[in-house]
């Protein structure tokens, strides 16, 4: 079975590779010539032609910028989507009233971070949150977009391969359009928080005695065999979603781009998707300049960094994850091509940072009030190291991308606090920086005294 593209003459589809041009998507999303990805391209873009009907007058960037914000205080619910709000520079969708399944995703916060900054040797950090999205993921910018092709398509079941937060972005949006979803996760290591959202949506979840890259194996056996629908980031629809943050970004930013945003690197969909809205802004004259985008991997999960740091981009080699911030343990990124393409573009970096790093940072981000899932700290920890390696000056402004909620991965945060994160572990003693910030409950017995006494040592160590 193929997919067709449902749009107008507007977007086409291409393989990122060897540059043909389908008229429809197979199954896994690959292409049928080169088994390469396929991305959405935008041929008829000019500013007088964005949807190919309306006149200049309003499809200019001024108009555009104007349409969105007016939107914005809109009653209708794709209107009031963070997603759907800018839909002009998606792909179109027919019967689109028809199919479209929304939460009410994006329009997430931009939050300053005045403590991380200090950490960080930087004047102006901030953090776009897409912790804040329905599902407490930036999942779901994508996942309205490619759920509603699923929806328009005709599609019964929609599947994906997850570490947590794919899974319980999909299954929730398959409910609300009344969709089946399958989901397939690894053995073992995985955050049973985000496990707990697939299963309350109504997901059929497997859990497959193997890792992340063999549950995608499968799943891409499964879709060529069955009519089964799927949502993982090499489905360029949830590019074609994702890629609204960054123009929600902009937006926030009075369409004044930063000098730096950084993002974390897992199976890098979503720092394809930035940077591809990055560069698209610009040519549309919605933005005048490109900011650096640079990713940010663990070390026991950085295939991507060696890729560039040691294969100079010419190869990524496979490895075994291991990492305990669960949505970046992936070994074999899909998306490293597109990836590669967005570092080159804008001048970005990679970088790689240890778990003590990752577990600092994030409590660093909590002190500020903030709060994110492990994965999301890896931008506070590789800030640090762009920084003192020169690449960000200290009078540059800076944009982390928080991509889960701090309540994501709940054991982590308490084994940290705790002292118990990295007990017997080879890194245990490495750990010992982070004891300064670690805030283990305090056990007294119940009285007045003691919880004065506590509180007048808590002032003295503040």
């Amino acid at each position: 079975m193929s997919i067709a593209q449902n749009t107008e003459t507007t977007a086409k589809l291409r393989c990122i590779s060897c540059g043909s041009t389908p008229d429809s998507a197979s199954q896994d999303f690959r292409c049928t010539a080169c088994g390469d990805l396929l991305e959405f391209f935008f041929p008829g873009w000019a500013l007088d032609q964005l949807d190919g009907a309306k006149p200049r007058h309003h499809t200019g960037p001024l108009a555009l910028k104007s349409l969105w914000l007016n939107r914005s205080s809109s009653r209708d619910a794709l209107d009031q989507s963070g997603v759907w709000r800018f839909r002009e520079l998606l792909p179109h969708i027919p019967n689109l009233e028809d199919h479209a399944i929304t939460l009410g995703e994006g329009n997430t916060p931009l939050y300053r971070l005045p403590r991380c900054a200090r950490a960080a040797g930087v004047e102006n950090l901030l953090a776009k949150h897409q912790g804040m999205n329905p599902t407490a993921s930036f999942k779901d910018t994508g996942m309205t977009f490619a759920a509603s092709s699923a929806h328009q398509g005709g599609f019964r079941w929609v599947a994906c391969a997850s570490t947590g937060n794919t899974s319980a972005s999909m299954a929730a949006y398959a409910a609300r359009g009344n969709m089946h979803s399958l989901v397939l996760i690894p053995d073992g290591k995985i955050s049973w928080g985000k496990l707990s959202q697939a299963l309350d949506y109504g997901a059929l979840t497997c859990q497959l005695r193997t890792d992340f890259d063999g549950c995608v194996r499968i799943l891409n056996d499964l879709v060529r065999q069955k009519p089964v629908y799927l949502l993982n980031s090499v489905n360029p629809y949830r590019i074609e979603g994702q890629k609204t943050a960054a123009i929600e970004l902009m937006e926030q930013l009075a369409w004044e781009p930063p000098d730096h945003i950084i993002v974390p690197g897992g199976n890098l969909g979503n720092s394809s998707a930035i940077g591809k809205a990055l560069v698209e802004m610009r040519e549309l004259k919605l933005i005048s300049r490109l900011p650096k985008l640079s990713i940010i991997q663990a070390q026991g999960a950085n295939p991507f960094y060696r890729c560039v740091r040691e294969f100079g981009g010419k190869k990524l080699e496979p490895m075994t994850a291991d990492t305990l911030a669960t949505a970046i343990r992936i070994g074999n990124p899909a998306s490293w091509k597109k990836a590669l393409r967005v570092l080159q573009a804008t001048g970005g970096e990679v970088e790689q940072v240890t778990e003590v790093e990752i577990a600092a940072a994030k409590a660093e981000v909590g002190a500020d009030g903030i709060g994110c899932e492990p994965a999301s700290a890896v931008t506070l920890a590789g800030l640090k190291k762009l920084r003192r390696s020169g690449f960000v000056k200290p009078g540059e402004s800076v944009v982390l991308i928080l991509t889960g909620h701090q309540l994501k991965d709940p054991d982590f945060t308490i084994k940290f606090h705790r002292g118990e994160l990295f007990s017997g572990t080879p890194v245990q003693n490495a750990a010992a920086q982070a004891k300064s910030l670690q805030r283990a409950p305090v056990v007294l017995d119940p009285s007045l005294g003691d919880v004065i006494a506590a509180l007048d040592a808590a002032e003295r160590n503040s």
